[in-house]
């Protein structure tokens, strides 16, 4: 069996050849960010809630690069397991390509936009100030973002998730020493930045791992011989990643406008109730990992099965997928009821922050059996290329119902900042109702039935 081929072997080996790199890569992320809110903490709460709201506009902008990783992962993983290697030669040289394109794209997009989204989401005076300061330093780290998250797509497709889960690793320490290196600089030497230095320290560690994981697909051997002339780009390859990606990257465009929501509607409550929202989903994101890791090595299994029309092989890979997702979150629920003040108190000494974070941990523990199974089935459809419906999915769950529950709880029903809570909780639950009619139907059509065959004849 070749270690790049997914649709042989047992589906255990193959979950846990992708899931746990992924799943510790992913950790080492969640912790960078960590380090981050620490040293921000070593401020002022306001330096934390600026850190908060600056990330959630340059995620906005990163939304590419997820969307770009996703639609990759999908076109290379169909055309390896239909056995068409010219093919996924083509989309990864043409995947690289559009990736630099849409990143300067972004540059110039976030630099007008981002103060607008922050200014939005902000009262005036200094968190609003340390939000706007970040936010432009942060900009010239979109590249090693955008192109490291589009080229894991590449290498995941392949098999390989161990690459950037040692680039990450290494970015994770390397934080540790820039941080306060830039933020507070070398005694007798150079002051440092300040709050700023936090993002100086991003640009750095994420520049090298980009270089790292370009270098790893010019290794691949389905880039060997490799020509210049392939980069060029193709319109009609451009054409098919674009289409995959929209749908990819604006669902997590969705995502993140819909933390604006949160964030708007935590203002009124004051900037101890942003600051608490920022570090309370950083723990939340902690616990999610392993169901991440999971969740996400669904869509190059599920991909190159569908590819080579192993249907049996793709509900299997489903099957494995809630099985342990469900053995994870059975874990991950009361750890996050009963130990969110102790996680709270580990970034923050402010009261006020402690108690509304936790509070939102409490009832985020209950949604993590809907987050598992929202994230395997916007995996699955992704890996039926048929990203449209994750986007259907994320502009109901994290457009329309997070604003209209959390205006029910605040407005109408008066429950105040604990409102905030249960609308997200009610967007969730009703999201996830909504994912399982769709990608029932979708599968249905795709491979004759969700978890047992019901059609002698799928759509090809």
């Amino acid at each position: 069996m070749k270690k790049d081929d997914l649709t042989t072997g047992p589906m255990a080996l193959h979950f846990r050849t992708l899931a746990i790199p992924a799943a510790f890569g992913m950790l080492f992320s969640t912790l960078y960010n960590v380090v981050d809110v620490y040293y921000a903490g070593l401020l002022s709460t306001d330096a934390q809630a600026g850190l908060a709201i600056g990330y959630q506009a340059f995620f906005v902008l990163i939304a590419l690069g997820f969307g770009l990783s996703s639609a990759l992962s999908s076109l290379v993983s169909n055309a390896k397991g239909s056995g068409d290697d010219a093919e996924a030669k083509r989309y990864v040289a043409q995947g690289m390509t559009f990736g630099v394109i849409i990143t300067g794209a972004c540059m110039v997009i976030g630099w007008f936009l981002g103060p607008k989204l922050i200014g939005l989401v902000s009262e005036a005076g200094t968190y609003r100030d340390a939000a706007l300061g970040y936010f432009y330093w942060l900009i010239f780290a979109l590249p090693g973002f955008l192109l490291a998250y589009g080229g894991n797509g590449i290498l995941q497709a392949h098999g390989d998730s161990r690459s950037m889960q040692r680039a990450l690793m290494v970015a994770f320490v390397a934080n540790i020493v820039l941080n306060p290196l830039f933020m507070f600089g070398i005694p007798g030497l150079w002051s440092g930045m300040g709050f700023n230095g936090i993002a100086a320290a991003t640009i750095t560690s994420q520049t090298g791992v980009m270089v790292y994981i370009v270098k790893r697909i010019f290794q691949l051997e389905i880039m060997q011989p490799f020509q210049v002339t392939s980069l060029w780009p193709h319109k009609d390859s451009f054409k098919k990643i674009f289409a995959q990606l929209l749908p990819a990257s604006s669902a997590i465009v969705v995502m993140f406008i819909s933390g604006f929501v949160v964030q708007f509607a935590l203002k009124s409550f004051g900037g101890h109730a942003v600051a608490a929202y920022g570090v309370a989903i950083r723990i939340e994101q902690i616990l999610l990992l392993p169901i991440l890791g999971m969740t996400g090595a669904l869509l190059p299994i599920a991909g190159q099965n569908f590819g080579a029309h192993k249907y049996d092989r793709v509900r299997a890979a489903l099957k494995y997928c809630w099985g342990i997702g469900f053995a994870m979150t059975a874990l991950s629920t009361p750890i996050l009821f009963f130990g969110g003040s102790f996680a709270m108190a580990l970034f923050s000494n402010d009261p006020e922050v402690i108690r509304a974070g936790s509070n939102y941990l409490r009832v985020d523990a209950f949604l993590f059996p809907l987050y598992m199974m929202l994230f395997s089935i916007n995996s699955l459809l992704q890996a039926f290329k048929q990203a449209i419906w994750t986007l259907w999915i994320s502009v109901y769950r994290q457009g329309f119902a997070v604003a209209f529950f959390i205006w029910v709880f605040i407005s109408f029903l008066d429950f105040g900042e604990q409102g905030v809570w249960f609308g997200i909780a009610t967007a969730v639950a009703s999201g996830w109702v909504l994912s399982i009619i769709i990608v029932r139907n979708v599968a249905r059509i795709q491979i004759g039935g969700l978890l047992k065959p019901i059609l002698a004849t799928p759509h090809q």
